[in-house]
């Protein structure tokens, strides 16, 4: 071969065969350039999987919000909404005018308050309850979740049957026991305590359950020690559960307290033809029935928005309340 190169060589033409020697190896360059992806990779792949979340609520949930903020500075007609008539904060302060919207606030609230605050109660007893060993715990824990599963449309017919001034069973049990006949739809307080019952019947069995995951997850240790030191099991669930699940607790109310100031379904059902008004005399009109009202039967879709950001300003506020009252707590004890 040697002989054959030099002889290519003498003669001015090409060698037939390359020479051996070293290369310029490409096996590097490969390696760098799979390094540079693999980096690459490692960076933008997160971001890839979380856009389709980023994407839909831009499209189905910020967009909206800030197209409501925008409609709420305006007069439009829910008919005729390419004709927009500027009115800056004239709606806004157009509902602290109006009476119909602290009544629709006030109820809001009244419904919120009689319906988590008996709902949260149960729903950690019977959590409790669940806790312990008992025959068929399984199929109690997949019961209670049965009403969550019902639709809002029966449940709240059912109750209206139930709550019925004439032929309810409700008044037919209270009048075995002496309680005149209560008028469950015209009256204020009755209206919404109903109404209060039917969101409660709905969702405990739902709380109970995330209370439950949250008992599950304390450490045993701590009720051993607990009931060496002589701590009955009423004190074990106030001075070992309780403290150990506030987090959970703090998590209940925030998203009770948001179901509450949204509620619509149960009191529009209830009412029936008055649904929408809130009975008679709005006796029991939340401010999603009032925002429902402004916005489709009176076509004004501009005070229907105010309402709607007012809503969330609101939720907004008892949230940063929440917040404070939970660092608080955590300052408190040291965390």
């Amino acid at each position: 071969m040697a002989t054959s190169i030099r002889a290519a060589a003498e003669d001015g033409s090409a060698p037939t065969t390359a020479p051996d020697g070293p290369r310029t190896p490409a096996a590097p360059q490969r390696s760098a350039w799979r390094s540079r992806l693999y980096r690459f990779d490692l960076k933008a792949s997160p971001y890839a999987y979380i856009a389709p979340f980023f994407l839909c609520f831009a499209a189905f949930g910020l967009f909206p919000l800030i197209w409501t903020g925008w409609l709420s500075l305006h007069r439009v007609d829910l008919l005729n909404q390419d004709v927009m008539d500027w009115r800056g904060v004239d709606n806004y302060t157009r509902l602290w005018e109006t009476d119909q919207f602290w009544t629709a606030l006030w109820n809001t609230f009244t419904i919120g308050v009689l319906s988590t605050v008996p709902q949260l109660l149960m729903a950690l007893g019977l959590a409790h309850l669940l806790n312990y060993r008992m025959r068929g715990r399984g199929f109690l824990r997949v019961a209670v979740l049965a009403p969550y599963a019902t639709s809002i449309a029966a449940a709240t017919l059912v109750f209206v049957q139930l709550f019925n001034p004439d032929y309810g069973m409700i008044n037919w049990l209270l009048s075995m026991v002496g309680v005149d006949r209560t008028d469950w739809y015209s009256e204020s307080w009755p209206s919404q305590i109903a109404i209060a019952t039917i969101v409660t019947w709905r969702w405990t069995g739902y709380n109970a359950l995330i209370y439950l995951a949250a008992m599950q997850a304390v450490p045993k240790d701590l009720y051993e020690a607990a009931s060496l030191d002589g701590a009955s099991r009423w004190q074990q669930f106030t001075k070992v559960t309780i403290p150990s699940i506030r987090p959970t607790i703090l998590f209940t109310i925030i998203v009770s307290t948001i179901g509450a100031t949204q509620l619509f379904g149960e009191p529009l059902l209830f009412g029936g033809g008055v649904g929408v008004s809130g009975g008679s005399a709005h006796q029991y009109q939340t401010l999603g029935l009032y925002m429902y009202e402004l916005g489709w039967p009176s076509r004004q879709l501009g005070r229907a928005s105010a309402v709607a950001w007012t809503m969330l300003l609101i939720l907004l506020l008892i949230g940063a309340v929440q917040t404070l009252i939970a660092r608080r707590n955590r300052t408190k004890l040291g965390g």
